[in-house]
């Protein structure tokens, strides 16, 4: 067993590390915070100015002050030069290094600090080789070495270290000391080690708040709530009072899986006891009725509470936004006192995910022009934004400015998000390049390629094929862009196929978008009565897609009495949609069944619906013009008319007007 010890902690020998070592050292004019409470009663002026100090350039001259008038040979004052220089913001931990070296007898609170201050600054091999030299030369430990030992194996990717320190703190019967087991509690759970966590807090036999806060959260961090919920209740029995963090650890879980209910139980339960109810606290009940879609709940707290900060303001942004209540998000954008870039990702998300595309890049521009730096948050919505509107200029900006002349790997988040805007802009040999460029893909990879070549069925199986072959398992997105790609190629066969193979060989259940899919394919073909048994066979009641892709092969085929049907369906699930009505009456049109194309338009007008007029959208130097029907407002427009009335000229050389004025008729002054 000593030889075990010792040949593994003698690979941690801090003089071989010190010689690739690069300079450290902060310098952060933020007020130190190394000195943590000491029992001993200061009352030596030096020593006094000493726990005031802040620079290196300060502990320079009061160290210099200590050497002239003999303190520097005391142990007290030594230690605290050695805590400032390791552990304060503006210390250097190199010259902490060098002290130590001249130390000829370092107490263990000496070795502790070196453990920890190489810990704080991220060096953590460094560290444990202090730790290493504590059990080579039998120095006196407490359960402060291990703790900080184990804080220096939270950093490794390998758990062989923080076993070593569990099997020498069971050999030097530390096991018994609560402050030691909590620490292996933490390191475990920091780790993803749950089931050896759990072990060790099963084992513990004397908790304290702290041990079951550090396990509770462990589960929430990782996502497994019901076991962290499970524990709450557990220790609600237990004679352990819960405290804020345990509080806000189980929120987390709450929130993790949308539970409201218990969430709101909670919040009783912190009333009931009165739990200091802190700006953590309250954020994250806040944070926990927004992901659970309690907006009101969300709004009364906010509203009471006394003290807020920009996660609080965003919170709420958030949660509006992701509600689709796009008018009350920006209010409360508007009205923060401050914004950091999570703010602005809110607001630019949530127009984003509600088809407001424009909104979201007019406010992009906004926060780069304040200086703030975009994350990859804000990259990745503001190229969906791109993908939505076509703005394939602006897209390949982000990509050269932010990621190529950065020289950043993009992670797989940005990278499937920029495969995904050059597709929808049209380019997918750029979208392939960078597929086929990309370290590393998921799932979602493999379905944006799917996808973007959905237009050239043979592509998009070529594709689906290889993710096969690679081992992943398709989902029920992957079997829409398979799909999507038969119903574009006509590829009636191989679409029927898929989609048996989705429940017979990947247990995926069919949704209304497969059956969609199934139904515009059976319908471009012209099989429109198979398409129409299929929808009587959904599972499902068939929405608007279903019938909609029915209502479109009507159109294409000619097929009156299905489209009346289709129509009749759609405008049961949607009467406000003003397309229905204009498709059906121009299937209606084609077939010169001009009383039809009347009851259609007074049918309307009975409704009260309007046709929504045509618009488009441009971008010209990275500006966006938006034209809506018989616009008159742009600053251009003498110029814009006269291209339009060329083009109109060209139509009637063309024998075009035929076509126009039969949908002049159809659609009256709507059409203009």
């Amino acid at each position: 067993m000593k030889s075990w010890f010792h040949s593994l902690f003698s690979a941690y020998r801090p003089q071989v590390l010190l010689q690739s070592l690069k300079p450290f050292s902060s310098m952060s004019t933020t007020k130190a915070i190394w000195n943590s409470k000491t029992n001993v009663i200061i009352t030596n002026p030096t020593l006094l100015i000493m726990e005031s100090c802040t620079t290196m350039l300060e502990l320079k001259q009061i160290q210099a002050q200590m050497t002239c008038t003999g303190l520097i040979t005391h142990t007290f004052p030594l230690s605290r030069i050695l805590a400032f220089c390791a552990l304060a913001d503006g210390g250097d931990i190199q010259y902490a290094h060098l002290l130590f070296t001249q130390i000829e007898k370092p107490n263990t609170y000496m070795w502790n600090t070196m453990i920890r201050g190489y810990c704080k600054v991220q060096i953590p091999t460094i560290g444990f080789s202090f730790f290493g030299q504590m059990v080579r030369q039998h120095v006196e430990m407490d359960g402060r070495s291990f703790i900080f030992a184990l804080k220096a194996c939270e950093q490794f990717t390998r758990i062989l270290e923080g076993h070593s320190v569990h099997c020498l703190i069971w050999k030097l019967g530390f096991d018994s000391d609560l402050l030691v087991r909590n620490g292996l509690v933490h390191y475990y759970a920091e780790g993803g080690f749950l089931s050896l966590a759990r072990k060790v807090f099963d084992e513990t036999f004397v908790r304290d708040v702290v041990t079951w806060t550090t396990m509770i959260d462990g589960y929430a961090t990782r996502t497994c709530s019901d076991e962290a919920m499970k524990l709450f209740g557990s220790m609600l029995v237990s004679d352990v009072e819960p405290n804020e963090v345990t509080i806000i650890a189980v929120l987390s879980a709450c929130s993790d899986k949308g539970n409201g209910g218990v969430g709101k139980t909670i919040h009783e339960y912190v009333q009931k006891k009165n739990v200091n109810c802190s700006l953590n606290l309250l954020n994250a009940l806040l944070d926990m009725y927004v992901k659970c879609g309690s907006l009101t709940a969300a709004k009364e707290t906010f509203d009471n509470m006394k003290v807020r900060d920009v996660f609080s303001w965003t919170s709420m942004v958030n949660g509006y936004a992701k509600l689709g209540d796009l008018n009350s998000a920006r209010k409360f954008f508007n009205d923060m006192p401050e914004r950091n870039v999570v703010s602005w990702n809110a607001m630019i998300a949530g127009y984003t995910q509600n088809n407001r595309p424009g909104e979201a890049l007019k406010l992009f521009h906004e926060m780069v022009e304040t200086g703030l730096v975009p994350t990859e948050n804000s990259l990745v919505c503001v190229l969906s934004a791109c993908g939505q509107l076509g703005c394939l200029d602006l897209g390949q900006w982000i990509h050269q400015h932010y990621l190529n002349r950065r020289c950043i790997q993009p992670s797989v988040i940005l990278g499937n998000a920029l495969m995904d805007m050059y597709a929808k802009c049209g380019s997918i040999n750029s979208a392939t390049e960078l597929f086929g460029e990309m370290p590393e893909r998921n799932l979602v990879s493999w379905n944006t390629m799917i996808a973007g070549y959905a237009g050239d069925a043979k592509q998009a199986l070529t594709i689906f094929n290889q993710m096969k072959t690679m081992g992943l398992k398709p989902d029920d997105i992957t079997f829409v862009a398979v799909l999507s790609a038969c119903s574009h190629g006509g590829l009636v066969s191989q679409g029927r196929e898929h989609f048996k193979s989705m429940t017979r060989d990947y247990d995926v259940e069919p949704k209304e978008e497969h059956y969609a899919c199934m139904i515009d394919l059976l319908g471009r073909v012209g099989q429109l009565e198979e398409a129409y048994q299929l929808i009587n066979k959904m599972p499902m009641e068939a929405g608007v897609s279903a019938w909609g892709a029915l209502l479109n092969a009507c159109k294409i085929h000619g097929n009156v009495e299905l489209a009346k049907l289709s129509a009749e369906k759609l405008l049961e699930l949607d009467p406000e949609d003003s397309g229905i009505y204009v498709l059906l009456a121009n299937l209606y049109a084609n077939k010169k069944r001009w009383d039809d194309v009347r009851i259609v338009r007074s049918l309307m007008k009975e409704r009260g619906v309007r046709k929504n007029p045509g618009h488009s959208l441009i971008e010209v130097e990275g500006e966006f013009h938006e034209f809506l029907a018989a616009d008159k407002s742009h600053p251009q427009l003498e110029e814009i008319y006269k291209v339009l009335n060329e083009i109109y000229l060209f139509f009637r050389l063309e024998c075009y007007l035929p076509n126009i004025l039969m949908n002049i008729y159809a659609y009256g002054d709507d059409f203009l």
